[in-house]
């Protein structure tokens, strides 16, 4: 009878346990439906000869967008690429990383940009690495300047009675160390490292657009933003419209026999049992509040930034 009892249960575990996990994997499947949908012009334009590549939020890599550009690159039926940004800017080095690819790949097949409701900082330095700028005349324009941010905190340390010891190999090695100032030689060296990666933002935002700028370059990179329609007037935006708009000037510019179609590039979806159990991970994740996320940045070693 005992034997029996248990049996019972254990098979009403297993029941509760297997019913749990069908609604993990239809959970999971939900969600990563629900932040990976698909537009339906996207299904509908399989035959399009516009290749569509949308840079969102932060820059903190490359290696995603470098193998989208490559991808468009090697897909004989795309004709034209737009970079569709919506960005505050990111990371020096992966925004570098992907302006010297949309350089490359311009020159075998011609790359616009289309900005959507922000392209700053980093954001508008990739803009500006491509032949056109459309954006909206509300559209966040600019920010064109870099930041390092350091904090302080030998006040709370002292408060909290803390004494935070450091070991170095290197005059600057602990330069920007939250337990104490910066001295007056870090904060120079720092100036010089800021102002010298700032001459490079300018000078590759020249680069493309050096007989577009209206007005003095350093004047119009004091990391100001501008509105689409501000940007306009001085040269870091060649014209009003959105996305479709800028796809059929460009479908209309090259003559392009078939209908006018945009084609979204995305990075396939895996979807074995794993990948699905992990995009519950990747939907709650998903359900912060991003927008703040390039707000504050606390980093044991502070980045360089384009924001």
């Amino acid at each position: 009878m005992t034997s029996s009892k248990n049996t019972k249960a254990l098979f009403g575990i297993f029941a509760m346990v297997f019913v749990f996990f069908v609604i993990l994997v239809v959970f999971a499947f939900v969600t990563m439906n629900a932040f990976n949908d698909t537009s339906s012009i996207t299904k509908k334009s399989n035959s399009a000869h516009i290749g569509v590549i949308t840079i969102e939020g932060v820059i903190n890599s490359s290696k995603d967008y470098v193998e989208l550009l490559q991808s468009a690159e090697e897909d004989k039926q795309i004709q034209a690429i737009i970079l569709r940004i919506d960005s505050p800017g990111g990371a020096v080095g992966p925004t570098q990383e992907i302006y010297e690819e949309i350089l490359r790949i311009d020159k075998i097949k011609p790359i616009y940009a289309s900005f959507g409701g922000m392209a700053a900082s980093g954001g508008y330095y990739l803009g500006a690495a491509t032949r056109k700028i459309w954006a909206n005349p509300g559209t966040l324009t600019g920010s064109i300047g870099v930041i390092m941010e350091f904090m302080d905190l030998s006040k709370l340390y002292e408060f909290a009675k803390v004494s935070p010891q450091t070991v170095k190999a290197g005059r600057y090695k602990d330069a920007g160390n939250p337990a104490r100032a910066l001295t007056a030689e870090e904060q120079d060296m720092m100036n010089k490292l800021i102002a010298g990666v700032h001459t490079q933002f300018k000078n590759d935002v020249l680069r493309r657009r050096k007989d577009k700028i209206k007005g003095d370059i350093n004047e119009l990179a004091q990391g100001q933003i501008y509105s689409g329609e501000s940007a306009m007037a001085v040269g870091l935006v060649d014209a009003m419209g959105s996305l479709w708009t800028a796809g059929r000037a460009i479908h209309t510019e090259m003559k392009m026999k078939d209908d006018f179609a945009l084609k979204f590039i995305e990075k396939k979806k895996k979807m074995g049992m794993f990948d699905l159990l992990g995009s519950i991970d990747e939907g709650i994740s998903k359900l912060n509040f991003s927008a703040l996320g390039s707000a504050v940045q606390m980093n044991s070693s502070p980045r360089l930034m384009f924001k």
